[in-house]
């Protein structure tokens, strides 16, 4: 058993989703082959722009990439999911934005990428940030694609992977300028079920035993349930500690690598204010009123959002929305971050070559040209 990763397992509940778990597991090596990663000259317009959110006082850094032929064009929005992410969703050195967008680029779909606030070229705080607000930002950049005459402005679709997968539906359902979405590995459950699923999969997946999973499912119920309970940050964030020092003093020799240090983190993202806005957040809400078209996919050896966990959920209230046009798929030997992998486990992603599966890559340009260009 990897005691390094079984770890980051342990205390997966401080890199839920997408990009906060980037950090905790690092090759060796010092370069990393990424095959699929663009080479400029590119056969496009790639432009960076930069867009504001007048109410939350941030301003967007991003990259505009537009077919050269003639337009108008239809163009996606690019939502990463969760950590303080760039504009290429940069992850265990791989850059699944850029090569998406090159890919739809190249398809005659225009593309907008952008820097969360906070991170890179935008401004803002990134740590005091909840999804609704990172959701306000999303709908400043529509706006922004509102006002380019060079993309066709009835045709403006989203694309969110992770927590973009669910900040997509709640800008749909308030806009009426999002013509499609498609959700990337998005979740249909409250964020608490995810942290528990999550968890558990990803310590099956390094070999832990059901014991171990029980115990780290319990220090984790005991951290929730203070958080869901005490609204003072500063008084959960004495007795979190508390928490993580008790859980420490029981666990066995063969976790040694679980240091208090790993635990105290753990304990400090989960009184984040993105945390608990995340941990009650039921996406369900926003599905069930989208009615523009939509693209649901999820990977098969996803750990990180169960697709079975996930996508009935979201079949269901689709389904109760409505919508005559949604289309989901469960891709087969894909993870979190849509590469063909073997397991599925966090200690693959940065050894893959692969950024994102051609399969997908193609699935996505030919729904969303179906829906524009081609209708």
């Amino acid at each position: 058993m990897n005691r390094e990763i079984l770890t980051l397992a342990i205390c997966s509940i401080a890199s839920v989703a997408c990009g906060n778990c980037s950090n905790t597991v690092k090759s060796d090596k010092v370069s990393l082959n990424r095959p699929q990663e663009p080479k400029r000259p590119f056969p496009y317009t790639e432009e960076h722009v930069s867009y504001d959110n007048h109410e939350a006082g941030v301003t967007l850094s991003g990259t505009l990439t537009l077919p050269t032929s003639e337009g108008p064009f239809p163009v996606v929005l690019l939502i990463a999911g969760s950590g303080p992410i760039d504009r290429d969703e940069t992850v265990f050195d791989h850059k699944p934005f850029l090569v998406l967008a090159d890919y739809l680029t190249r398809q005659g779909i225009a593309v907008l990428r952008y820097d969360k606030r906070g991170c890179e070229k935008s401004t803002g705080n990134y740590d005091e940030a909840t999804s609704q607000e990172f959701s306000d930002d999303v709908l400043a950049g529509v706006a922004y694609i509102k006002s380019r005459r060079e993309v066709n402005p009835n045709q403006i679709g989203l694309i969110g992977h992770s927590e973009g997968g669910f900040i997509a539906p709640m800008v749909a359902a308030k806009s009426k300028d999002v013509a499609f979405i498609v959700i990337m590995g998005g979740t249909g459950v409250t964020g608490e079920e995810i942290l528990y699923e999550q968890s558990a999969l990803i310590q099956r997946a390094v070999g832990a035993t059901e014991d171990t999973i029980a115990e780290s499912r319990k220090f984790q119920e005991q951290m929730v349930s203070l958080v869901k309970g005490e609204s003072d940050r500063q008084i959960a964030a004495v007795q979190l500690q508390e928490i993580a020092k008790n859980f420490r003093s029981t666990l066995q020799e063969t976790l040694e690598k679980v240091t208090l240090e790993h635990l105290e983190r753990v304990a400090a993202r989960l009184n984040t204010k993105w945390f608990r806005y995340y941990l009650t957040f039921d996406p369900s809400i926003a599905l069930k009123q989208v009615q523009v078209p939509v693209l649901v996919l999820n990977g098969e050896l996803d750990l990180q959002v169960s697709s079975k966990q996930n996508l009935p959920v979201i079949s269901k209230a689709l389904e109760e929305s409505g919508n005559k046009d949604v289309t989901i798929i469960e891709l087969p030997k894909l993870n979190h971050f849509f590469q063909t992998c073997e397991t599925g486990s966090i200690a693959e992603y940065e050894k893959i070559e692969e950024t994102l599966s051609p399969v997908a890559l193609n699935l996505i340009a030919e729904w969303v040209l179906a829906r524009t260009i081609q209708k």
